[in-house]
């Protein structure tokens, strides 16, 4: 699953990110092995406060990924609580008068799965 974000990341995000432009050079990525597919989120931030996201989901078994422009998922409820760690992460450290990317990439989150 490493490997298959990799790719995509490389493949289709990346391109996307420098055709957009705009960006801040900072991002995350999900990856989600399901009960019943893996998914995979890529996000990067844009204009310093915007949230862009690129998803691949694929069923366990199916031949191709689903299309994700039909079925427009956002993200599953555990996903959810990532992103919003990385948003209050994000507002917390860098959306300052003097952003702190070091308090960024050390910023955690704490989940309670129970």
């Amino acid at each position: 699953m490493i490997a298959l974000a990799e790719t995509i990341v490389q493949e289709e995000v990346l391109p996307r990110v420098r055709d957009e432009g705009d960006d801040n050079g900072m991002g995350f990525v999900i990856i989600h092995p399901g009960e019943m597919g893996v998914s995979i989120l890529a996000h990067w931030w844009i204009q310093g406060s915007v949230l862009c996201q690129h998803i691949y989901r694929k069923l366990y078994g199916a031949a191709e990924p689903m299309d994700t422009m039909k079925r427009p998922v956002i993200a599953c409820v555990w996903e959810l609580a990532i992103i919003n760690a990385e948003q209050e992460a994000w507002r917390k450290t860098k959306m300052k008068h003097e952003p702190n990317l070091s308090g960024y990439m050390g910023s955690g989150a704490d989940f309670d799965t129970a």
